[in-house]
């Protein structure tokens, strides 16, 4: 390991793009699979992690999500998730869950909302990450168990049932095309009453359109991916006025969307030159064999970056996230002392 990635990696991180799914070690997913009697095509689960575009990965995702059979599953898949991603900076995520396919054979979202929260309350102990859940509606499966799924969450939370005080937001996933975002302004609505914070996946392979909706229909405050934005000049200096936050995968957009032939075509660089608040995610991290240090890493390599413009970025994770003021100047502070003492490490 070089100096410079070893400063990377020591870097205090904030993640605010990663389903908690996506981080499940393939080891995991053999155990899970036997364990609960899920047929895999192979021993070796790495072999499954081969597709051509964001609908065949998506196939690839939902028979990871099928080995997540009870409470204690979901306990160690978050447990496990920050475990890992301290060993690369991880300081603080906001991660998405996707539970539709498990309520749909009949899991009850209390079980997953407190298996996840036991797992990650366990971590957080032991590491001292804090982690925080974003409930996210699968579009594949339409509107309607959308909106059951807040109303569930919604009754959940007013009764003080377990784990949900680490829910802080709705999000909504899974295939874009063909899907108008739209269709999930009830659910988004009542998220927005019960004070949940709101964000979605658009614009990763669908025009600005949606990206607009997400903000002006379904009141989101931030944009998952949004590649699709500076294709409107008008809607990026909005985002650029109002700092709108994008939640951008930059690796995960070439391994799984096939959005750009190679990294260095990506519009990251361009994007935060605009002036938009585009932070740093991993997305998927084990199914693309990614992790927090290789997406600083092979940024910088492939933009030109400097070790500054790595502790910017981390920084202006933190102005997106949805910490309130105390812990995130405190994060803030974490993060630049970190900076200039791994940066003085570098130039020694």
């Amino acid at each position: 390991m070089t100096a410079l990635t070893s400063a990377l990696q020591r870097l205090p991180k904030v993640e605010l793009h990663c389903h908690v799914e996506g981080t499940m070690r393939p080891s995991t997913v053999v155990e899970l699979a036997g364990k609960n009697g899920i047929a895999l095509p192979t021993e070796d689960p790495t072999q499954l992690y081969r597709y051509t575009s964001l609908d065949t990965f998506l196939e690839i995702f939902w028979l990871v999500q099928s080995v997540l059979g009870d409470r204690d599953d979901w306990a160690r898949l978050a447990y496990e998730s920050v475990v890992d991603g301290v060993e690369h900076g991880l300081a603080y995520r906001e991660t998405f869950f996707t539970p539709a396919r498990h309520l749909d054979v009949g899991q009850d979202l209390a079980d997953i909302v407190a298996g996840l929260a036991e797992g990650l309350a366990a971590a957080e102990d032991e590491t001292g990450v804090r982690v925080m859940l974003i409930a996210d509606i699968d579009r594949a499966y339409g509107p309607g168990p959308g909106l059951e799924m807040v109303e569930r969450l919604v009754e959940l939370r007013r009764a003080g049932a377990a784990g949900t005080e680490r829910v802080l937001g709705l999000g909504l996933d899974s295939t874009e095309l063909g899907v108008d975002p739209r269709d999930f302004a009830a659910a988004f609505e009542l998220a927005g009453r019960e004070g949940l914070r709101r964000t979605s996946h658009q614009g990763e392979v669908t025009p600005p359109t949606t990206i607009q909706a997400g903000i002006d229909v379904l009141g989101c405050e931030r944009i998952d991916h949004g590649l699709s934005l500076m294709d409107d000049p008008e809607l990026t200096q909005r985002f650029v006025d109002e700092r709108i936050p994008l939640t951008v995968c930059p690796n995960s957009n070439i391994r799984i969307a096939n959005a750009f032939p190679r990294l260095e075509e990506h519009p990251y660089p361009r994007m935060r030159e605009r002036g938009l608040l585009a932070t740093l995610n991993t997305d998927d991290p084990a199914l693309t064999d990614l992790d927090l240090t290789e997406e600083y890493r092979s940024v910088m390599e492939a933009f030109g970056y400097t070790w500054n413009d790595m502790v910017a970025i981390a920084l202006d994770g933190v102005e997106a996230s949805w910490l309130d003021d105390d812990d995130a100047r405190a994060l803030r502070g974490r993060i630049t002392e970190e900076g200039e003492r791994l940066g003085a490490e570098l130039t020694d």
